[in-house]
């Protein structure tokens, strides 16, 4: 049996990469067998996901450079910086996506324990929400602002699903589940202390690392998956 707690921070790791965490309340417990069905979800819709940014790039006269998919569960060191378990990050100057399986497993199964399904759109979403800033770093958007490159990826992650959804993808429950792991993965809301310089301090810190809160993070979703993908980004607009 695997016991993982996931993060309780969203941030970035670095400059160079881009980050996504989740927050759990209790600790979920997976099996081997989990992970590997985990696993087997996640190469299916990276199948998925590059075929469908393919075909978006081919339509706008670009051609998309897929990136790789590299698993992982102690610390590891990459191109762009050491990855942390209980993570997942788009590493552009390697084109790779790193994830910690067992965290992505995790998330799964703590929806599918919560709405009474397998879970699985939360898996897959962390996965497209890293293709996202693939997609949008390919086409030349990067923002000094974390909330502006997040904001893009969760859009273009509903744009993906939007996408599975009219390709015949799309299981009962997989929409309540993506918005599930938008949710979970929302900022926190920080707490005031009455020292207005500590605030501001607290404040500046959750702004240049934000991800969204959880309404954000849905809204921006919700964006994606109701216009697709040129309702993230001017530039993936098809050409007449």
């Amino acid at each position: 049996m695997i016991t993982r707690l996931a993060l309780l921070a969203l941030s970035l790791v670095m400059p160079a990469s881009t980050t996504m965490t989740a927050e759990i309340e209790a600790p979920i417990t997976v099996t081997s067998r989990d992970v590997e069905e985990s696993n087997a979800k996640v190469r299916d819709a990276y199948g998925d996901l590059v075929t469908m940014w393919t075909g978006e790039f081919r339509d706008v006269g670009e051609r998309f450079a897929a990136p790789r998919l590299a698993r992982y569960r102690r610390a590891t060191q990459t191109a762009c910086g050491p990855v942390l378990p209980s993570n997942a990050s788009y590493c552009p100057t390697s084109n790779t996506i790193y994830f910690d399986d067992v965290f992505v497993a995790v998330q799964a199964k703590a929806a599918g324990q919560a709405l009474g399904t397998d879970g699985d759109m939360v898996a897959i979403g962390i996965i497209a929400h890293e293709m996202g800033h693939a997609v949008a770093m390919q086409l030349g958007y990067y923002s000094r602002r974390s909330y502006d490159n997040e904001s893009v990826a969760d859009c273009l992650a509903g744009a993906f699903t939007k996408w599975a959804d009219r390709a015949g993808s799309i299981e009962d429950g997989d929409i309540e589940e993506s918005f599930f792991g938008m949710a979970a993965a929302g900022d926190p809301t920080p707490q005031p202390t009455g020292d207005r310089w500590i605030d501001a301090r607290n404040a500046a810190r959750i702004g240049r690392q934000a991800h969204g809160t959880r309404e954000q993070r849905m809204q921006n979703f919700r964006d994606g998956l109701d216009g697709g993908p040129s309702a993230c980004m001017p530039k993936l607009q098809p050409k007449a």
